[in-house]
């Protein structure tokens, strides 16, 4: 790898008239995350431009912001990303509940320090000032990225957890999030699979269904989301990529933002997850339901 060759090669795919898309497509789905941040350094030392301006100059739509993404540093991406979700007009609930619900304490950790450096205000007052009552909540808990990450499970606190969980949404009149939310949000994995397990023996249902009679909108979204990435993060990823793409019309932000943040973490895991939910590839998803360079950079990212 060499990053002078790569920058070079960009930088004549994007000079004199016409865009060559088809080698920048090349060029970039072969590198890493970490090369193609080598390569953006090097093609401002070594040609004196921006590369990230220059491909904007040069692209559009839907390509222009799969590219993009993917010269854009990981944490950087998510920090832009959960921006997008706040302001303007109208919140995308969707995507703050994808990433605040399925990244790790060290990366929810670097997402609030550069988010803060970013923008000079924390993700938090942000999160605060556009949403509002059990919602909120959820993603302010979240958005600490303070869940236990260890392996321990002690079976009596998870029994009496699973207990807490059922007198609080199916046992009684009304639910107290509250009680789901400081379960959901701080246990480590191993101990919430075990809880799962428990309140399906004393509730006679799978907590996933209990949220969905106990609740409703972004909360009962939330709080799912938070049971899917804890049983299984790629099954979860394969859902969200698959609602991008059903029915009529394709949610193109959540389409390019999952291919383009779990393109190297675990995008093997998603394909073989989707493949066994919705017995098709995503590969033959992506490649019926996109078109042109948009198409061909998404087919890349998702291998064959």
């Amino acid at each position: 790898f060499s990053a002078e060759q790569e920058a070079q090669a960009l930088r004549k795919a994007m000079k004199g008239f016409g865009t060559d898309e088809d080698a920048i497509i090349e060029i970039l789905t072969k590198l890493n995350a970490s090369q193609r941040q080598q390569v953006l350094i090097t093609y401002k030392s070594s040609i004196g431009r921006d590369l990230i301006d220059d491909l904007k100059s040069e692209l559009s739509g839907n390509f222009e912001t799969v590219i993009v993404g993917m010269m854009t540093s990981t944490t950087m991406y998510d920090v832009h990303e959960l921006r997008r979700a706040l302001k303007g007009a109208g919140t995308d609930e969707g995507c703050l509940i994808e990433i605040l619900a399925s990244r790790t304490n060290e990366e929810i950790r670097r997402i609030n320090e550069n988010y803060k450096l970013q923008y000079g205000r924390t993700l938090e007052e942000d999160i605060v000032s556009d949403t509002s009552s059990m919602f909120r909540r959820v993603l302010v808990s979240l958005a600490t990225g303070n869940r236990d990450e260890g392996m321990y499970v002690d079976d009596a606190l998870a029994q009496q957890d699973a207990q807490c969980l059922y007198e609080a949404g199916e046992k009684k009149w009304g639910t107290d999030e509250v009680q789901f939310m400081a379960i959901l949000c701080t246990r480590n994995r191993p101990h919430l699979l075990r809880v799962f397990d428990a309140y399906r023996g004393i509730a006679n249902k799978d907590i996933a269904d209990s949220i969905k009679s106990e609740m409703s909108g972004d909360l009962e979204d939330a709080l799912l989301a938070v049971v899917k990435c804890v049983r299984n993060k790629p099954a979860y990823f394969a859902e969200r990529l698959y609602k991008s793409m059903k029915g009529l019309g394709t949610d193109d932000s959540t389409l390019i933002r999952v291919m383009v943040s779990r393109s190297e973490i675990d995008m093997l895991d998603i394909r073989r997850e989707f493949l066994t939910m919705y017995g098709k590839s995503l590969y033959s998803f992506i490649k019926g339901d996109c078109s042109g360079d948009y198409r061909k950079v998404l087919l890349r990212l998702c291998g064959g």
